[in-house]
């Protein structure tokens, strides 16, 4: 099992204006294609970016045998242990995020914050509810929020399309960019014309002005 202080790092060439401690989705590692791009280009926009492992991924890694997700509690504890480590190191205000669970992980840190509590939160495909299952979401704490949270979501996202989460009752704190035709890893359809690239570049765009940085776009 990883310590805290096993992490990724991409830095941007100058001093950044925020750092984002960026967590993986339920199904893949830390260095998987989706994160080891969002990081990079989101340093490349001035955000420092930490990666890790939760607990049963990191055994995944290190056992090559296929754990499920903890439980969140557990999820957290992890979260809030890299968030106490970061803290010490980080450049800016700090900031948590992540890809679909890490994404969900993170407002529930924001919606409870321990210390050091984060400035905000940044969700690259919030998992709102179990595909084909809109009736279940995942939306208790969003009133607890106690920071601005960013949502980069897929207008086609399985977990939360955009006519689905037009009607959810969500909270002021909550800002929504809509990625075209992007499915849960922001990807679109050939047939749309779109491009994932363009689309991962205006999500990263989106996400660094939302740290404080200059707006891209």
């Amino acid at each position: 099992m990883p310590e805290p202080s096993a992490l990724l790092w991409d830095h941007p060439e100058g001093a950044p204006h925020a750092t984002l401690i960026l967590a993986h989705g339920a199904g893949a590692p830390m260095d998987s294609p989706f994160m080891a791009r969002m990081a990079a280009l989101l340093a490349a926009r001035g955000v420092a970016v930490a990666r890790f492992e939760f607990d049963y991924m990191a055994r995944r890694r290190a056992e090559g045998v296929k754990a499920p997700p903890d439980r969140a509690p557990k999820l957290l504890a992890r979260f809030q242990a890299v968030l106490e480590d970061v803290a010490g190191r980080a450049q800016g205000p700090l900031w948590v995020g992540g890809k679909s669970m890490g994404g969900r992980m993170a407002t529930h840190l924001l919606a409870a914050p321990g210390t050091p509590a984060p400035a905000g939160a940044v969700v690259f495909g919030y998992p709102f509810h179990p595909p084909g299952k809109p009736e279940r979401t995942r939306l208790d704490h969003f009133p607890d929020l106690t920071g601005p949270v960013l949502i980069c979501q897929g207008e086609r996202d399985p977990f939360g399309k955009r006519e689905e989460v037009a009607g959810y009752p969500l909270p002021a704190a909550l800002t929504l960019h809509w990625v075209f035709d992007g499915d849960h890893d922001l990807k679109p359809r050939k047939r749309s014309g779109g491009d994932q690239d363009a689309n991962l570049a205006a999500a990263a765009d989106r996400a660094a002005a939302f740290m404080g940085g200059p707006v891209f776009r």
